[in-house]
């Protein structure tokens, strides 16, 4: 790649106001973990949806909250169980009585950041209720279409330990979720910072959140960051890793094309936390993880033996050559 691949363009400043003020709000909830708050920014930026997988009690309620709170938007909770109904996700109209018509009870997709709490615990008729809303950003409502309320993002939340009465995934509605973050347990420095703070507050208590920016602002930075320039060396990069994982030996399945593509928008995302208007290799590589960990599965002998995804795409990264600049 020649040096006259990227364009040309002066040294970025550093990251841009709008997110370091995100960034330090939410970081003053959720302590140590600072890549997974970076990965949530740059899904949100991307305008899309993140699989979060963590045991119980890491925070992942506290971050959807707090990250709504940054721009004043409205969060939503849904308890994923065995008997929840579509319409619990995306609401109903009831009839009125008094007025003798149907009034429309919206559902709690009707906000800015859904927490979606152990979504495979719930049958595949609910999941496809809520994955339909992520992909169209609407609802229909006996055959009323309504659109939701831009910025729309969704958290589903997963617990990798208990799988009795679970329905995991399907593939292909894994494939929708932007990025999969993987939340684990805090240093210990953090973590007796994180008791001694709880212990000291009144159950129920909110921490205090500074509201940064507006919902438009959050909608204007998802255009700005969409508009980032990702040249054809960093366009075919990201291919590249895409079909490298379907190739690789100890893969069954790779991943498709819409992970090429997300491979590229979270690309866009983390060059715009920097501060630049172009994308980078690094870019690419630093998305690589989050992005394709849920849309590779490996082969039963692979995951008989014990190795993990994130082992084998770190592999697969490894062998892929980046461009140069």
């Amino acid at each position: 790649m020649s040096d006259e691949a990227y364009p040309a363009a002066p040294q970025p400043a550093g990251p841009p106001p709008l997110i370091t003020a995100i960034r330090s709000e939410i970081a003053r909830v959720i302590l140590g973990q600072d890549t997974v708050i970076d990965q949530v920014i740059a899904a949100l930026l991307a305008g899309g949806h993140v699989l979060l997988e963590g045991k119980p009690g890491l925070g992942k309620t506290a971050l959807v909250s707090a990250l709504a709170r940054t721009f004043g938007g409205h969060s939503g909770r849904i308890q994923f169980t065995p008997d929840l109904m579509p319409s619990d996700v995306t609401g109903f109209r009831l009839f009125d009585m008094r007025s003798q018509t149907f009034q429309l009870r919206q559902g709690p997709v009707f906000t800015n950041l859904l927490l979606a709490d152990e979504i495979n615990r719930a049958p595949a008729k609910t999941q496809a209720a809520l994955l339909e809303v992520m992909q169209e950003r609407q609802v229909t409502i006996d055959g009323e279409t309504l659109s939701l309320s831009p910025p729309f993002m969704t958290l589903a939340t997963q617990n990798p330990v208990e799988h009795e009465g679970t329905y995991p995934l399907p593939e292909a509605q894994l494939d929708r979720f932007l990025m999969k973050v993987v939340i684990d347990y805090p240093r210990e420095m953090d973590e007796r910072e994180i008791v001694a703070r709880a212990a000291s507050e009144s159950p129920g208590t909110n921490a205090p959140i500074q509201i940064v920016c507006r919902p438009e602002d959050i909608v204007a930075a998802q255009a700005a960051t969409a508009s980032i320039q990702a040249v054809p060396e960093v366009v075919g990069y990201a291919v590249a890793l895409a079909r490298a994982t379907r190739d690789a030996r100890q893969v069954a399945l790779g991943a498709g094309t819409r992970g090429a593509i997300a491979l590229v928008r979270v690309a866009k995302a983390y060059a715009a936390m920097q501060g630049r208007g172009f994308v980078i290799p690094d870019d690419i590589k630093s998305a690589a993880l989050p992005v394709l960990r849920h849309r590779v599965q490996l082969t039963p002998e692979v995951a008989i033996s014990g190795q993990e995804v994130d082992e084998v795409l770190r592999g697969i990264i490894d062998a892929v050559p980046a461009p140069r600049s």
